[in-house]
């Protein structure tokens, strides 16, 4: 196998560890509006990902990082081409940020609806925008023989991608529910698993329809293999979420993410963003790639500095693993008063 190769699978790991973890994390952010019916749950809904969410975008400038070193092409057509939905990404992010720092520093009730409102929206537009971005460069943009995006903004909201957009909102909001019934206690995570259901029957019919979709444009027997996992891992999600096993849930919607990422790239590959306007203009991981040399340096950075960001984060999982509830939160902290 190729560098290039290996660094395209890198980076289909990288997204996908993204999308596992910040999936989660999106979706419990949206459940704030959705799930908690007070100011106390929905503190115990930002306290269940407070010391995580910051590591896991840790994944996202890894994976943008990466992308931009192994494949430059790549990284400026895709950034230049989808400017405005990755600047309203990062304009989320970065709200979202603030929001969850800045949501205790003062006690008026108006200033913590302000932010948790923040938190809800901030974390719904990028579920969505993800899901929109990743179905255009499954299904293919209009590339020309330079190797730049020449449509329009708005030809990015195609029925394919909007479906795609669904998709990822349903499954990180279900992700998130299941991730809350497994993180909290009492009756909020009941609630929580009952909203966990309806919000994965959704999931499930729209996964559905795309992954087909996906695999009747590009699919092959791999990426076959990848919607199989996918769908049967979903159904399975459901029905350990039904009998009350929130840890095999929140693994199994886990394995539906990873599933589901790794079938797109699947079906991308050779392709790293293919040209609708002629297939001999696509991006791949040839043309698209870094030097051999450049490549080679990047691999052993990452054989080192790897080991030692997983076992951070896990670390860091491990210590914040208790369950939690509405008396864990002191009456000052319920009323706003701390952090």
């Amino acid at each position: 196998m190729e560098l290039h190769d290996v660094w395209f699978v890198l980076i289909a790991v990288l997204w996908t560890g993204y999308f596992f973890l910040e999936g989660f994390d999106f979706g419990v952010g949206i459940l704030t509006k959705l799930l908690a019916r007070n100011r106390p749950e929905r503190r115990v809904l930002i306290n269940t990902i407070g010391p995580v969410w910051d590591g896991n975008e840790v994944w996202l400038l890894t994976a943008g990082g990466a992308t931009f070193a192994a494949f430059p092409e790549w990284y400026a057509t895709l950034f230049s081409g989808f400017y405005l939905p990755l600047l309203l990404i990062l304009v989320c992010l970065i709200v979202r940020g603030v929001a969850f720092e800045y949501r205790a520093k003062r006690p008026e009730e108006n200033w913590q609806r302000n932010w948790e409102t923040a938190i809800f929206w901030t974390s719904l537009l990028p579920a969505f925008l993800w899901g929109v971005a990743f179905g255009n460069i499954a299904w293919g943009v209009k590339i020309d023989r330079n190797f730049e995006y020449v449509g329009g903004v708005w030809e990015l909201l195609n029925p394919y991608a909007l479906l795609g957009g669904l998709v990822t909102l349903s499954l990180f909001t279900f992700h998130g529910a299941v991730f809350t019934a497994l993180k909290t206690v009492g009756d909020i995570r009941v609630r929580a698993r009952r909203l966990a259901l309806w919000v994965g029957l959704i999931a499930a019919v729209a996964a559905l329809a795309f992954l087909l979709w996906t695999q009747a444009h590009s699919g092959d027997g791999k990426s076959l293999v990848a919607l199989v996992v996918a769908v049967a891992a979903l159904v399975a999600a459901l029905v350990a979420n039904q009998l009350g096993r929130e840890g095999w849930s929140f693994a199994l919607s886990g394995v539906t993410i990873v599933a589901t990422v790794a079938m797109l790239f699947l079906s991308l590959f050779p392709n790293v963003m293919p040209s609708t306007l002629n297939g001999d203009w696509s991006l791949t991981v040839t043309n698209a790639s870094s030097s051999p040399y450049t490549l080679r340096i990047m691999t052993w950075c990452a054989a080192i500095a790897t080991p030692i960001v997983l076992l951070y984060q896990g670390w860091t999982y491990w210590v914040f693993r208790k369950r939690i509830g509405t008396q864990h939160i002191a009456p000052d902290a319920a009323a706003g008063t701390a952090h």
